[in-house]
């Protein structure tokens, strides 16, 4: 069944994913260890978050 509640909190997430990707330093991952990698991606959500 449909429930409008949970396709809310889907298009929220699939939104913070795609502006995730429009970074290009994540969408290639230029970083070669986990940690930097994690950083980056830190960095990016504060971005989008301003």
């Amino acid at each position: 069944a449909f429930e409008a509640s949970i396709y809310k909190r889907r298009n929220i997430v699939e939104r913070c994913f795609n502006q995730l990707k429009q970074h290009r330093a994540i969408a290639t991952r230029y970083d070669k260890t986990a940690q930097s990698y994690q950083a980056m991606i830190d960095l990016a959500t504060l971005l989008i978050w301003l």
